[in-house]
């Protein structure tokens, strides 16, 4: 890590974090997870809510795509997500979904506001963020596609929502 210019957990753990979350309801693959783990290390978010049902460390599916991001980014099982997200709501968090509704905005025209704590949903792998937990967001953010298909993996769209928004919050 020294040769790389990487951080040790401790470290890590002390730095600056953007102010950014995100909030994971209902993904059912393990190996999602972990890499939704590693961007988060990464990305330097603040936190990592795994909602429902979503699979959380210590787990060997998770530690494999994590490759020991579970140490160092901060998570918290939300066993419930519709008691849990008013609560963030009312300590400043801008709630926003990785969803495609007849409402969303495209990513790239989402500029997003350094004062302002962002907490993205992502949904399951199949049914995406339920009606239930879209009606706490503030809003809907999804990632323009060209091709035949209408998603992309849950781990992938992590990976664009995060280094667009934190290109965006690091240049600030």
């Amino acid at each position: 890590m020294p040769e790389l210019g990487r951080m040790e957990p401790d470290e890590f753990k002390e730095s600056p974090k953007a102010k950014v979350c995100l909030i994971l309801d209902n993904i059912r693959s393990l190996h999602n997870v972990g890499s939704i783990f590693r961007s988060a290390d990464a990305f330097r978010l603040a936190h990592l809510y795994l909602g429902g049902y979503t699979g959380c460390p210590p787990n060997p599916e998770i530690r494999k795509t994590a490759l020991g991001a579970t140490d160092s980014v901060e998570w918290t099982h939300i066993p419930d997500l519709l008691e849990f997200l008013p609560k963030l709501s009312t300590q400043g968090w801008k709630i926003i979904a990785l969803e495609q509704t007849d409402q969303s905005i495209a990513l790239p025209l989402f500029i997003p506001d350094p004062n302002i704590s962002y907490a993205f949903v992502l949904g399951n792998e199949v049914e995406g963020v339920r009606d239930q937990v879209l009606a706490y967001c503030h809003g809907a953010i999804e990632i323009p596609q060209w091709g035949t298909k209408h998603s992309l993996n849950v781990a992938v769209a992590a990976g664009i929502l995060l280094y667009q928004v934190n290109a965006g919050i690091w240049k600030s």
